[in-house]
């Protein structure tokens, strides 16, 4: 049985549809992340869950309970949020204590669930110093032993590494995730940062416009996006346009002249294919084009191609093999597993 149900969860504000019928299903012990842009209804979602917004329709269901019918402060779910949101007049011992005094814990279970907790989080020497003396990574740290003192039997997390730096936010990526496999709590995500996404979770819930787009393990996700929508959220990508034909033998999509064998299951007519820069090797025979850029960029090289099919953009390995020079006329090819057809129109070129 799952632990946590969305089950066709909606909000309206007025005539506008913030999440339109989300359905969703979490394992306990699972980290999914809600991904998409800004508007996409993913902290609406949340919010929800959490109690401080009352769905428009839908279910919320955890380990059987309705969690719909309970008072926010009776969900037993912890929350970390973007601001942190710590108390400043209080130690980092203090604010990670301040949830269990609400719940009346005793002063020695007190005092060791929070060197517990704070040792978890790596910070067992700061119990003592106050937010204005810490980090941000180091508040971001307190804020989440404040939310998994508790024992929570579900943790939130609202954006809670945006604000800080690209390294910070690695380092505090490698320790969330070892954190989540340690306690095995379930949690849930918000997040625009598909790096994030990508690195942290089991499965990734793409929104868009209020909808869910994919749901699906990350890699799954990248290689086999469900829509161009979703090609182009997760990652670079190159969008082109073919024409797929189921004459005579083998279904195949024609690029530029270049032909690929497809599965059965992609009608006939025009065609998007979306295959991954990474994806894409010079060969002797394939889509003919030229180089326009060649950018050098520490471990790989990046290069902008007109071709017919449209711009394509290339990424290879910096391997000490041979690469092609700006104005070079060159091919380009993939395997059929690494790209992705779908029926329809779109505009050629890379995202």
């Amino acid at each position: 049985m799952p632990y946590l149900v969305l089950d066709r969860l909606t909000k309206r504000f007025g005539h506008w549809t913030a999440v339109d019928e989300l359905s969703l299903t979490v394992e306990k012990g699972e980290l999914i992340s809600l991904l998409g842009p800004s508007g996409c209804g993913k902290t609406t979602t949340l919010q929800m869950i959490a109690g401080f917004l009352d769905p428009s329709a839908g279910r919320v269901t955890l380990d059987g309970t309705d969690l719909l019918a309970k008072k926010p402060s009776q969900r037993g779910l912890g929350i970390v949020f973007q601001s942190y949101a710590l108390f400043p007049h209080m130690t980092a011992a203090e604010n990670v204590a301040f949830g269990l005094e609400m719940r009346g814990i005793s002063r020695a279970e007190r005092d060791r669930r929070v060197a517990d907790a704070l040792a978890l989080v790596g910070l067992g020497a700061f119990g003592d110093r106050y937010p204005r003396r810490m980090s941000g990574g180091q508040q971001q740290r307190v804020a989440l032993a404040r939310a998994l003192v508790i024992e929570p039997s579900l943790l939130l997390l609202d954006e809670p590494l945006s604000n800080l730096d690209a390294k910070m936010r690695e380092e505090m990526q490698v320790e969330l995730r070892r954190i989540q496999r340690r306690v095995g709590t379930t949690m849930i995500l918000v997040t625009h940062d598909q790096a994030e996404a990508m690195a942290l979770s089991d499965r990734v819930v793409v929104m868009n416009k209020g909808r869910v787009e994919q749901i699906a393990a990350p890699q799954e996700a990248y290689d086999r996006p469900a829509s161009a929508f979703v090609a182009n959220f997760l990652g670079r990508t190159n969008l082109l346009q073919g024409v797929v034909r189921h004459e005579g033998g083998a279904p195949e999509v024609v690029v530029a002249g270049a032909r690929w064998p497809v599965g059965a299951e992609v009608p006939a007519g025009p065609g998007v294919i979306t295959v991954r820069p990474e994806k894409i090797v010079f060969v002797p025979e394939g889509v003919p084009g030229v180089v326009q850029a060649r950018v050098f960029q520490g471990t790989q090289w990046l290069f902008e191609v007109t071709t017919e099919a449209g711009p394509l953009t290339v990424i290879r390995q910096h391997d000490g093999q041979p690469l092609p020079s700006e104005s070079e006329c060159v091919s380009l090819g993939w395997r059929s597993e690494d790209m992705r057809v779908m029926a329809g129109t779109a505009r050629a070129g890379a995202s």
